[in-house]
């Protein structure tokens, strides 16, 4: 048997269904193997296919999709995707073709192979494993190259194979079949450190529950009666958007630097914080880490020891495990009444809401704000939403989406790239099959990928595209603007960015394209478009001068260092009778 043929055995024995490929020259093989074994879907971009194989391994349990990119510039491309599911700590498999092994450059020269590169020294420090084939090996082998997460943390996999490996001629009997792929091995979490937390939770007068991307999907599906049972308030991170809905009784948003403000105070109010799943990174504590939870204490419980050690935020109780497991447990327990604390996170809540009056937009165009507000509406409870990783669109949909019980809700905003929107949708609406895929998008993070509306329209997505038509990057726009004056620089067509005739563009991939503006919701070619099968865009037009509040301030010192304020302290300043209230518990961190 040919070894691709074989290696697409085993993949299909460890559950992969999909491959999302760019083909070359040195991967011919391997390629004509996996057509004939899997759903095989060809992209533009080999950047944008491994974004796609990344959202679309995030929705699904069950299937799996891998990367197929050949040697060189196909390794290159990729590299931006790779790091993106390393920093969100995503599954992502990419298997890449690699010149002959007689004509590897091994370090003698700078190449010897056409198209050679040495992809896995390029690629080592954002992979969890980085290999290449220099030989065949058995099914339990490659298996265990091919594990994502073995220690619980999940990330991308990198395997390069010569394109003499892929066609040489193997002994099945020799090699064996791939077994299905084990579970995550977690360090367990004894029963009596679960007891301590609970008991905790129980006697704290304050006490928030943050929920983090390690909790999955389903798990926290199940569980929403039971935490609703439980009697303290929850929060979720930006990648666990979807785990609870904003219409859950104890739901009280998204904090972050970008946050909700009413989730901020709330949560740096907190006497203790129990952060399950979360890596409690920068943008979650704030750049003023010292800050966070300023009159309380923080248990975290993460399944990669490096976390819990990284010094920042303070933890009094790390926890190494899996936050699933604890999330279960806790959920039988009683947790006693903190009705007083959930009655003023109700009143905060209604004192702060999402949208607030300080934001500017000219006449003619759209408040992003209203929009986001208006189209978290329109959707359905079995959409498919994508928000873009960075700018704008990103962190006014982070500030205003309210998420509803059914919708899985995917963004890569560690490594925040421009771009990630357009690919990761594509990924999400072919492993969402019949469901809509809805996409909010920056005209410049389209720009990055446009590419792709081929792979959009050759596939007939079921795929609504939502551009935020403001003239470039807002949000670097908004930064020069702040802290250089207005002195803008390469943010928009009149700083030399190419923006296009975005119908143009549409037209020539037939897809059909909409203006909207204000009201746009009560507009008869708007609905048809929302609501018919296959793909549409839609232009929001945004003003160009918009303002983006709340947020956290940052100053340069005379030194030039860089000051944040703490979570809780949003620009603008609230009005001081109204701080007293909602900040009563920090009136001396205020």
């Amino acid at each position: 048997m040919k070894y691709s043929d074989l290696i697409v055995e085993w993949l299909a024995e460890l559950g992969y269904t999909h491959c999302f490929f760019l083909p070359g020259g040195n991967i011919m093989h391997l390629l004509e193997s996996c057509s004939r074994k899997f759903e095989c879907v060809l992209f533009v971009h080999e950047g944008a296919a491994c974004m796609a194989a990344e959202y679309f391994n995030a929705l699904h349990p069950d299937r799996k999709a891998f990367a197929l990119v050949t040697a060189g510039p196909g390794v290159t491309n990729a590299v931006t995707a790779i790091a993106g599911a390393y920093l969100e700590s995503r599954e992502l498999l990419i298997l890449a073709g690699q010149v002959k092994v007689a004509d590897l450059a091994r370090g003698e020269v700078r190449q010897r192979g056409i198209q050679e590169i040495n992809g896995v020294e390029l690629v080592r420090s954002i992979t969890e494993s980085a290999t290449c084939l220099k030989d065949v090996v058995n099914s339990i082998t490659f298996a265990s190259l091919t594990r994502s997460g073995v220690g619980g943390r999940k990330g991308p996999v990198f395997l390069e194979i010569p394109l003499d490996i892929q066609a040489r001629t193997v002994n099945v009997s020799v090699l064996g079949k791939a077994n299905a792929m084990e579970p995550p091995i977690f360090q367990p979490v004894e029963p009596s450190t679960i007891e301590k937390i609970a008991q905790k939770l129980k006697s704290a007068k304050r006490p928030v529950i943050l929920v983090g991307a390690g909790i999955r999907w389903e798990i926290a599906q199940l569980l929403l009666d039971k935490l609703a049972d439980l009697g303290i308030p929850l929060m979720v991170t930006w990648n666990a958007t979807d785990r609870v809905p904003a219409n859950h009784p104890l739901y009280f948003g998204r904090p972050n630097i970008w946050g909700q403000r009413y989730s901020n105070i709330l949560m740096q109010q907190a006497d203790m914080l129990l952060a399950l799943g979360s890596r409690l990174g920068l943008q979650q504590t704030g750049f003023n880490w010292r800050e966070f939870i300023p009159k309380g204490e923080v248990i975290q419980v993460d399944c990669d020891p490096a976390e819990l050690a990284k010094g920042h935020p303070r933890v009094s109780q790390p926890i190494c495990g899996d936050a699933n497991f604890v999330l279960e447990r806790l959920a039988g327990h009683d947790l006693g009444t903190h009705d007083d604390w959930v009655a003023f996170c109700r009143e905060v809540r209604r004192l702060l809401p999402v949208v607030e009056d300080v934001n500017e937009t000219q006449k003619d165009f759209i408040s992003p704000y209203v929009f986001m507000q208006t189209l978290s509406c329109l959707c359905g409870s079995d959409d498919i939403v994508i928000p873009c990783s960075s700018g704008g669109a990103f962190t006014v949909f982070m500030q205003v989406f309210a998420q509803k019980l059914g919708q899985r809700i995917i963004s890569n905003k560690a490594l925040a790239s421009m771009g990630y929107g357009l690919s990761g949708a594509i990924g999400a609406a072919i492993s969402g099959r019949e469901r809509r895929t809805i996409l909010i998008e920056g005209d410049g993070g389209v720009l990055q990928n446009v590419q792709e509306l081929g792979t959009v329209a050759a596939n007939k997505l079921n795929l609504k595209l939502f551009i935020f038509d403001n003239n470039g990057y807002a949000s670097i726009r908004m930064t020069q603007r702040n802290y250089f004056g207005g002195r803008y620089i390469g943010c928009d067509g009149q700083t030399g960015l190419g923006i296009p005739i975005w119908k143009s563009i549409f037209d020539a991939y037939r897809i059909p394209m909409v203006d909207i503006g204000p009201e746009f919701q009560d507009a008869r070619e708007f609905q048809d478009q929302f609501n018919a099968r296959g793909p549409a865009a839609f232009l929001v037009s945004i003003d160009p001068e918009q303002t983006y509040y709340p947020k956290i301030t940052s100053r340069i010192t005379d030194t030039g260092d860089m000051v944040s304020n703490p979570l809780h302290i949003m620009s603008p300043d609230l009005d001081p009778q109204l701080a007293e209230k909602v900040l009563r518990n920090l009136r001396d961190h205020s």
